[in-house]
């Protein structure tokens, strides 16, 4: 299966820090991943054929969700996208589509 084939969400779990984090994955049609947290928008993430990168963030076409807003009080872990996080994710997306071609 193609990366972005499926364009149905899905959850992955990533060790941040001390911390584990629940992210929607969500594939566009653009050739990209957008990060969901807290239902908005994180950012978005793409394979370039050798690495993980962070799409640019004016590439990323919001469509109805909003962007994520930091909440300055509660629970949530703020999340910065840095090639360190954005390599986890880029490992679960695969692991993802591996087990999903496993299916089939």
């Amino acid at each position: 299966m193609e990366k972005n084939q499926e364009t149905e969400p899905f959850n992955i779990r990533i060790g941040y820090g001390e911390k584990e984090v629940t992210l929607t994955i969500l594939p566009t049609n653009e050739g990209y991943y957008k990060v969901i947290y807290f239902g908005g928008i994180l950012g978005a993430v793409c394979f370039d054929g050798d690495d993980w990168d962070l799409v640019e963030a004016s590439e990323v076409v919001a469509g109805d969700l909003p962007l994520y807003e930091p909440e300055l009080k509660g629970d949530r872990l703020e999340i910065v996208l840095n090639e360190l996080t954005v390599d986890r994710i880029g490992r679960e997306i695969d692991l993802y589509n591996d087990e999903d071609d496993d299916v089939y």
